[in-house]
């Protein structure tokens, strides 16, 4: 086994190290205490090529493996997750969604602008009443001549009321259920399509999530995405490679609890030493650093059979449900080593320990991510 990244790789790890240091960290605080989204910083990362990772150099993008693009998703969360997630969701998902299923029309259409970050993607998938249970959704698309009516609410959606590009997914043969399901290009504008509610959340402040509501929606016929009735199928697909990401940023949000506590247990004094000093601590850093370093392979793992194109579904499930608890302990241990200091504003633990219980929930909760693994294992289709 070569563990070794390839040049091309630390490079841009790097690039996104310096990016996220110099651009995001002076501005984080700040975005998390006014729930301003950050268009500056996603502007830059159009012009660095990291809004279309994934994309292929013929369609605008930066081509780049998903070794690479785990690399970049950890780096930018490892400074602040409200940006981190607005970047993956919009590669894992809307945009990757239209680089594997579109056709060479709606590439030529939509991948250029969303790879350059002139548009910001969302995806929709999410209903108020369906959640783990996606396939029970009850938005509805009807096709009446050149056009599907859409009908329903999406809920949840990263960069839903920012977004100028929108994957979706809705029924159009209801009585087929998850093999009734297609999925559609919608752009802003488009007559009986908005973005709903914007959600107040308990942590990535700086990141926009609302609703999506359509209220017979026009769409044309040709922005139906991949064939009818397999969105599901599709989405399904997408949804690995949105794993892989979901599980780099909580090693990158990990990885930055424990960069602050590596820095504030060297700097404060008890009982005349520094915490620092203290066995108890620093077997709370060992455990920290030893499962960051776990999750960090768990997840380059499933990036690299996904680069390989082997079966990476079971992979990318480990890595997700592994590396978002990971996180979660991360946080709640850097906290703790900041004592009552971990619980005031002033310091990034406290947005971390908020920011990182969303890697439980979202692109399929842990107990989802169990039922994969379970079955994988089992051979239970």
């Amino acid at each position: 086994m070569n563990f070794d990244l390839t040049a091309e790789q630390q490079e841009i790890r790097k690039v996104a190290r310096e990016f996220a240091l110099g651009e995001i960290a002076p501005v984080a605080s700040r975005h998390d205490e006014t729930g301003e989204f950050p268009h500056a910083i996603v502007k830059k990362l159009g012009e660095l090529g990291f809004m279309g990772v994934l994309v292929p150099p013929e369609y605008g993008g930066a081509g780049l493996d998903y070794v690479s693009y785990a690399l970049i998703v950890e780096e930018l969360n490892r400074v602040d997750g409200s940006v981190g997630i607005t970047m993956w969701a919009h590669n894992s998902l809307c945009t990757n969604h239209i680089n594997l299923f579109g056709t060479k029309a709606q590439k030529d259409k939509y991948l250029g602008r969303l790879a350059r970050g002139e548009a910001i993607g969302a995806w929709g998938l999410t209903e108020p009443g369906s959640g783990s249970d996606a396939a029970a959704m009850k938005s509805t698309a009807g096709r009446q001549g050149e056009h599907f009516v859409l009908n329903g609410t999406k809920a949840f959606i990263t960069n839903g009321s920012v977004g100028q590009i929108a994957v979706v997914m809705a029924l159009t043969d209801p009585a087929r259920g998850a093999k009734g399901i297609s999925a559609f290009i919608l752009e802003k504008g488009m007559p009986g399509f908005s973005p709903g509610q914007r959600y107040s959340k308990l942590g990535l402040h700086a990141s926009d999530t609302s609703e999506l509501v359509f209220d017979g929606a026009r769409v044309p016929a040709e922005n139906l995405l991949g064939e009818l009735n397999m969105g599901f199928v599709n989405t399904l697909q997408v949804l690995e490679g949105g794993r892989i990401a979901m599980a780099a940023m909580a090693v990158g949000l990990a990885q930055g609890a424990l960069d602050a506590s590596l820095a504030y247990v060297k700097q404060r004094t008890a009982f005349g030493k520094t915490l620092a000093e203290f066995d108890g601590i620093q077997g709370m850093l060992a455990e920290m650093a030893t499962d960051i370093e776990a999750a960090r392979l768990l997840t380059l793992r499933a990036a690299y059979l996904k680069d390989r194109g082997q079966p990476a579904r079971h992979a990318a499930s480990m890595a997700k449900v592994f590396a978002s608890e990971v996180g979660m302990r991360a946080a709640t241990r850097a906290v703790q080593l900041h004592g009552g200091a971990g619980y005031m504003r002033e310091f990034p633990v406290e947005r971390i320990f908020r920011d990182v219980k969303l890697c439980e929930i979202g692109e399929g909760t842990s107990e989802v991510q169990r039922m994969v693994i379970a079955r994988e294992i089992l051979g239970v289709q």
